[in-house]
């Protein structure tokens, strides 16, 4: 590998959307160097040959990482390997560790599909189907309650800011979308704000397309 390589920073193949967002703020967080190559999905870039190389699954986010010459798609993957990289915001195994984990899949696996099945179906589709519509507002209502209960006795999702909370905060940031009032859940909106305080935060929201970060009514 050629020095130029190792010198370069790492590619962010992204879009503004709450999972392209989780990267973007990440790589604040960590103060790594990156490139923005903008993946506009409402272009149908993700099908490109050269993007479909990244990401077989044709979605964003993707990053390739000279350095270590490796590239990576799916969000989750991608903040584990840049908390593993730098030693910040993800625990040791002595640590929180597996705490971060089962948080870390609960957004993978229900905050992220349930609520953008909500975007789908409340926000873009309104009328097409009144079952799905209700269906996935209820769930919405019952993902943020879990977030609600969980932060009580919390600050942070698992105590301590880190990649569980960057996962989670770029779906909540979309509480329009979803038709949801973050004043009925109060612990959660306070975790909200103090997180959209932080800086690196309101520069990742603004990858790739300068956006200010919603902040509630």
């Amino acid at each position: 590998m050629s020095k130029e390589e190792l010198n370069k920073p790492i590619d962010l193949y992204t879009w503004s959307t709450p999972n392209g967002r989780k990267v973007s703020i990440m790589l604040e967080e960590v103060g790594l160097p990156y490139n923005v190559i903008p993946i506009d999905i409402t272009n149908g870039d993700q099908h490109s040959d050269e993007f479909d190389v990244l990401s077989p699954n044709h979605k964003i986010p993707a990053i390739v990482d000279h350095e270590a010459g490796i590239h990576l798609m799916e969000s989750g993957a991608i903040l584990m390997y840049l908390a593993n990289k730098t030693g910040m915001l993800m625990d040791s195994m002595e640590g929180n560790y597996w705490q971060q984990m089962e948080w870390l899949m609960l957004q993978m696996a229900h905050v992220g599909p349930m609520l953008g099945q909500t975007h789908h179906f409340v926000k873009f589709n309104p009328g097409k189907s009144p079952y799905a519509e209700e269906r996935y507002r209820n769930e919405t209502a019952r993902l943020y309650q879990v977030l609600e209960v969980r932060l009580k006795t919390r600050d942070y999702i698992c105590d301590e800011y880190s990649i569980v909370d960057i996962a989670t905060w770029p779906w909540i940031s979309r509480y329009d979308f979803q038709q949801m009032n973050l004043r009925h859940y109060p612990r959660l909106m306070d975790w909200y704000l103090r997180i959209a305080e932080r800086p690196a935060v309101q520069r990742g929201y603004g990858v790739p397309q300068k956006l200010e970060v919603p902040i509630p009514d």
